[in-house]
């Protein structure tokens, strides 16, 4: 038996709780997947706490391309950013903790970033929201920042792995001394991969359970040498129609201006993007306390049409209404649009210089305009 806290009824009533070891590994193991918060989010990032998404228990890590699994990491998160999490769980009583697990995970790692696709990530990941009967669009909302769509989160995860941003997780009932000098020190190294251990001791006592996750090797050393966060560059209007200017066509640029001073004529909450390398803005329309994501306007000279966003809600999550919507689009005049029918749940891109003819971008703008008074109109 280890130490003890206290916990105090609202009767005044004191418990004590106990600290005792997890009887078996997978117990712990399962904690991980069905409470994601264990993994102490607040504490690897008091500024910006993580937000966990399971990809799946038991990640297979190839060592070649298109390559069957030659290990299994415990668990595979991601965080908000799209940084690929990799967890391994390990009982302070095995005696691989101190120094095996190290070099375990290294093999993870320096693998993973190589060899594993975005796109097996992503269908691993809507696998298992399939098994479970949840919805894989409305499971990673959870995460995503405000305005920002699955495709541009999946094509993060891409981003991140190329450039070796991922984050090395321990997870124990108790972290060794030794583990934990060797976590800090290639935390300290390692850039712009993390390393962390996380400590998640578990306490006991009338019928009662308390779990006190606590970080190791998150020293200030280490964050100042990492320095600016995975999650990007804040865009906003400037460092916006910068970019479209330097990498698209003088008429995108005016296409982007006209579309941005339509939606705050509107008084649309405007969402700017975080990405790397290219920026956004997403015109939110709010209604009955819910956001709609109209579209996404990108920099790099392209508009990404919400479809898979609009089938989550109503009116469009009927598929007519949908489809409705598609045919308005693709009669532009002079705006050459030919969105096929199984975009309808999907976020296809027009070019910015299709809305470039005369008249094409004020339809485009009356047609979101007709999609706002329809959903204006939706009994929720």
């Amino acid at each position: 038996m280890g130490r003890g806290i206290y916990l105090i009824h609202p009767d005044n009533q004191l418990t004590e709780l106990r600290e005792e070891p997890y009887e078996y590994e997978r117990l712990l193991q399962q904690l991980l997947a069905d409470h994601p918060g264990v993994l102490a989010g607040d504490g690897s990032d008091a500024t910006h706490p993580r937000r966990w998404l399971l990809v799946t228990r038991e990640a297979a890590v190839p060592d070649a391309l298109d390559g069957a699994g030659r290990w299994s990491v415990d668990h595979l998160f991601l965080d908000q950013d799209a940084v690929p999490t990799l967890v391994e769980v390990k009982r302070s009583s095995d005696t691989r903790i101190r120094r095996e697990v190290v070099g375990q995970m290294l093999d993870y790692a320096a693998n993973a970033v190589v060899y594993w696709p975005p796109h097996r990530i992503r269908s691993t990941f809507e696998a298992r929201c399939e098994a479970r009967r949840v919805d894989p669009v409305q499971e990673l909302a959870r995460v995503l920042a405000d305005g920002e769509g699955p495709d541009e989160f999946w094509q993060q995860v891409k981003t991140n792995l190329q450039a070796g941003r991922v984050r090395l997780v321990f997870v124990a009932d108790v972290i060794p001394p030794e583990l934990a000098r060797i976590v800090e020190f290639l935390n300290q190294q390692m850039d712009p991969a993390e390393v962390i251990a996380i400590e998640v001791r578990q306490y006991v006592g009338g019928g009662l359970r308390t779990l006190v996750p606590s970080v190791i090797g998150q020293t200030a050393e280490a964050q100042q040498r990492k320095g600016v966060s995975a999650s990007g560059r804040q865009w906003d209007e400037a460092s916006f129609t910068e970019h479209l200017r330097r990498t698209g066509a003088p008429a995108a640029v005016d296409a982007a201006g006209r579309i941005l001073r339509w939606a705050q004529s509107r008084n649309l909450r405007i969402w700017w993007g975080k990405g790397q390398r290219a920026g956004s803005f997403v015109p939110v329309f709010e209604h009955g306390g819910v956001g709609h994501q109209l579209f996404a306007v990108w920099s790099s000279g392209t508009i990404e049409i919400y479809f898979q966003w609009y089938a989550t809600k109503p009116p469009f999550s009927d598929e007519g209404r949908r489809r409705e919507l598609l045919e308005r689009l693709n009669s532009i005049p002079g705006a050459d649009i030919n969105i096929p029918l199984d975009a309808l749940r999907k976020r296809p891109n027009v070019p910015l210089v299709a809305f470039a003819a005369d008249g094409a971008c004020d339809q485009l703008l009356a047609i979101f305009d007709w999609f706002i008074s329809e959903v204006r109109t939706t009994e929720r």
